[in-house]
C-alpha cells in the first residue's frame, strides 16, 4: 500500500496515516521515558471522576484517532501508579527498557500466533532459546522445559497443576500442599482454582527471619502422614514480596527428595537476582527445585506481561497440559500430524492461543548483554542497603527486616508510644507520602503489625532520591505523631 492510497477494506489506514499515527504514539512513549522522573509517581482518581472523563456510549461512528490519543495522554496514563518510576518503591516495581518496548510493538504489529510450531517455528525457536537461557541461569538441566506466561500467578498455578499430575496422577481429596505464612496469595488462589479445598493447604510457620521453618515443616508432614494423608508439594519462596526473604532452599530440597515431594520455588520477584553474586549466594539451592517461577517483568526489566515457569522434568509439564483424543482437538489434526516431534507450547501450559511473548526479552538481552542486566540488578541491592544504613543512622526508625533481595522494612521509633499508636503513625505516613507525590512508599503487615517497606529496584534510582524519600517519611511520621 502506498502512503497516499485510500484503503479499500474496513479497519485500515493508509501507509501515510499509519506512519503519522505511529510517529505520534512513539513520541508519547519517548517522552514518557525522558520525563518520567519529573512526573508524580502516583495519581488515583475516584470512580465518579473517571466515569465523567472516560465513560461514553458505544460509538457507531469513528472519532479522529489523534483526538483519542489526546484523551489517553491527558486522562489515562497520568492517572495511575507509575511502576516504572525511579521513586516507585511499593509492591514490586516494573522498571522497563526501551528495547523491550519496541519488542512489544513488533509483537503486536505482526500479531504472531505462538501456540504451535507450525504457526510460528522461528518465534518458537526464539522462545526456546530464551527459556534455555533462563534454565542456564537458574542451574536447571538442559533437557528441562518451560513456558512463558502472563506472570507469577499463572506460573504458580501451572506449577501446582504439574506437581499434582506428576505426584498424584490427578485430583486427590487426601493430598496436601505446604507453604509458609509469607507465601504470595496467588498460590492459595491457584489451589482453589484447580480444585483444592482449604484444608488441603498447610500454612507452615516461619522463623525469626520470616523464612519457612524446617522443624515446623517436618512436624506437620509427620502429622499428615500419620493421619493417612498424602503430602505431595512444598512451595518455597525465593524473595518474598513482603521482605525479600529466601526460604532455606537446600534444606527444603533434601526434605522433598526424602519424602518424594515436589519442590516448587516461587521466585517471581527474586529468582532473577541469581545473575548477580549477592543473588546467587542468597538463592543457593534453587537449582535443586522441581519448578521455579520467575517474572521477567519484575527484576529483568521487561514491560508487562511476562512471567515464566521453568520445570526440571519436561515430561511432567507436557503430561499435565496434554490434549487427549477425547478432548476432540479435531482442528489441530494437521498441526499434530506434521509437527508432533517439535515443541508445541499449547502442550506446556493452559493456553492454546498465545502471543509471541519471548521477543522483548530476547531483544533486550541480546542488545544490552547479561553484564548490563547484572549491573542493573545490583543497583537494587545497593539502594536497599543504602536505605537501611540511612534509616539506622537517623535514629528515628526501627529496622524491622534488614535489606535483603532489594527490600527493607521499617517503622517509626518512639518509646513513649504504644504499638497501636506507632501503627497509626505508619498508616498516616503512607497516606501523606502518597498525597505528596514525590515517591510511593506503602506498608505491609509483618507479624500482624504494619511496617513501611522500600523496594528500590529501579536501576535509575539514586542514593540522593533514597535520602530525600526517607527525609520526607521522617517529616510525615513526625506530623502524624502529635505530642
Amino acid at each position: 500500500m502506498t502512503a497516499n492510497k485510500t484503503p479499500e477494506h474496513p479497519l485500515q489506514l493508509s501507509g501515510g496515516e499509519m506512519r503519522a499515527l505511529g510517529a505520534r504514539a512513539m513520541e508519547m512513549v519517548v517522552r514518557h521515558f525522558e520525563n518520567n522522573r519529573d512526573e508524580p509517581v502516583a495519581r488515583t482518581l475516584p470512580r465518579a471522576t473517571t466515569e465523567l472523563l472516560l465513560r461514553t456510549p458505544l460509538p457507531e461512528h469513528g472519532t479522529p484517532v489523534n483526538e483519542l490519543l489526546d484523551i489517553v495522554a491527558r486522562d489515562v496514563f497520568p492517572n495511575s501508579l507509575k511502576t516504572d518510576h525511579p521513586r516507585f518503591y511499593s509492591f514490586v516495581p516494573s522498571p522497563t527498557n526501551f528495547v523491550s518496548v519496541v519488542g512489544d510493538l513488533l509483537t503486536s504489529g505482526h500479531n504472531v500466533f505462538a501456540g504451535n510450531w507450525m504457526a510460528a517455528s522461528a518465534a518458537a525457536q526464539v522462545e526456546l532459546t530464551v527459556l534455555d537461557w533462563l534454565k542456564e541461569l537458574i542451574g536447571f538441566p538442559a533437557d528441562g522445559a518451560g513456558i512463558l506466561v502472563s506472570g507469577g500467578s499463572m506460573a504458580n498455578l501451572s506449577a501446582i497443576a504439574a506437581a499434582r499430575d506428576d505426584r498424584l496422577g490427578g485430583p486427590a481429596a487426601d493430598a496436601v500442599v505446604y507453604c509458609s505464612d509469607q507465601t504470595h496469595s496467588s498460590v492459595a488462589k491457584g489451589l482453589r482454582l484447580i480444585g483444592f479445598a482449604p484444608n488441603q493447604r498447610r500454612i507452615v510457620a516461619t522463623d525469626d527471619d520470616l523464612r519457612l521453618s524446617i522443624p515446623a515443616l517436618e512436624a506437620v508432614i509427620r502429622t499428615d502422614l500419620a493421619a493417612g494423608l498424602r503430602p505431595f508439594c512444598v512451595v518455597a519462596n525465593a524473595g518474598t514480596t513482603n521482605t525479600g526473604a529466601v526460604d532455606p532452599l537446600g534444606s527444603l530440597a533434601q526434605i522433598c527428595a526424602r519424602e518424594g515431594l515436589w519442590l516448587h520455588v516461587d521466585g517471581a520477584y527474586g529468582a532473577a537476582a541469581v545473575i548477580t553474586e549477592r543473588g546467587r549466594a542468597a538463592l543457593a539451592g534453587i537449582e535443586l527445585a522441581d519448578s521455579v517461577t520467575l517474572d521477567p517483568h519484575k527484576w529483568l526489566f521487561q514491560p508487562y506481561e511476562l512471567g515464566c515457569l521453568l520445570v526440571r522434568d519436561a515430561g511432567a509439564l507436557r503430561r499435565a497440559f496434554r490434549i487427549e483424543d477425547d478432548d476432540h482437538p479435531d482442528y489441530l489434526v494437521d498441526v499434530v500430524r506434521h509437527v508432533k516431534h517439535d515443541v508445541n507450547f499449547f502442550e506446556y501450559g493452559p493456553q492454546l492461543t498465545r502471543s509471541f511473548k519471548a521477543l522483548k526479552l530476547w531483544l533486550s538481552l541480546r542488545a544490552f548483554g547479561l553484564a548490563e542486566f547484572r549491573r542493573a540488578v545490583d543497583v537494587g541491592f545497593d539502594m536497599a542497603e543504602h536505605a537501611e544504613r540511612t534509616l539506622r543512622a537517623s535514629g528515628a526508625w526501627e529496622v524491622v527486616t534488614p535489606a535483603q533481595m532489594g527490600i527493607v522494612t521499617f517503622r517509626w521509633r518512639d518509646d513513649t508510644k504504644t504499638p497501636q499508636e506507632i501503627d497509626a503513625i505508619t498508616s498516616r505516613t503512607v497516606d501523606l507520602m502518597r498525597e505528596d507525590g514525590y515517591a510511593l512508599v506503602m506498608s505491609t503487615l509483618l507479624r500482624g503489625r504494619p511496617a513501611l517497606r522500600l523496594c528500590p529496584i529501579n536501576p535509575g534510582t539514586t542514593a540522593a532520591e533514597i535520602d530525600e524519600t526517607i527525609a520526607r517519611l521522617q517529616r510525615f511520621s513526625a506530623q502524624g505523631n502529635p505530642a
